[in-house]
């Protein structure tokens, strides 16, 4: 790491051991709502990759996993500026149950538009869960399925959640990172 690069000051904010307990319960409460059928479950990257990971190996129904990367392009059209979205999905989803599996969920504008592709493709039903809700910055009417935490705070890092640099993902718990310069 450069000299001039100064690591942000973390607090933990959710310790390990209450994120495993919260994802135990809701991988319950998913099993029990999916008696019966196979989840075909699609995971967000990069911030949904370790939540996916917990969450799918406590669910005690069939899953596949399946991961996206939506990609987004901020367009200027005459004086306002909006956001197109652009992800890959193959495969057929007609006729499945997909749950959508997030880290964290801030605005709800990329999870709005995921829900609407998906169920225009003919998907069984689309749930989503998130393991961090940020309800306060929504910008788009979204209340997801399952979630596990309401979250407040500016900046959160750990548990698949990273810096700017990507660096923090790592960490057992999540914690809320103070600006520092490699952060702004």
């Amino acid at each position: 790491m450069s000299s001039m690069t100064k690591e942000p000051n973390l607090q933990v904010l959710i310790p390990a051991e209450q994120l495993q307990k919260r994802v135990r319960e809701m991988a319950r409460q998913i099993s029990d709502d999916y008696r019966d059928k196979t989840i075909h479950a699609l995971a967000l990257l990069e911030n949904g990759f370790v939540f996916m990971a917990d969450l799918v190996r406590a669910l005690e129904v069939p899953v596949t996993c399946q991961f996206i990367k939506p990609k987004y392009a901020h367009q200027q059209e005459k004086t306002a500026g909006f956001l197109e979205i652009f992800f890959s999905h193959d495969g057929d989803i007609s006729g499945e149950h997909i749950l959508l599996v997030e880290g964290l969920i801030h605005s709800g504008v990329t999870t709005d538009f995921l829900l609407s592709d998906l169920k225009s493709r003919g998907a069984a039903s689309v749930r989503v869960a998130t393991l961090l809700d940020r309800q306060a910055a929504r910008r788009v009417q979204l209340q997801p399925d399952y979630f596990g935490f309401l979250v407040d705070e500016a900046f959160l890092v750990g548990y698949g959640l990273g810096t700017p640099q990507q660096t923090h993902r790592n960490l057992p718990h999540v914690a809320v990172a103070t600006q520092s310069p490699s952060m702004t």
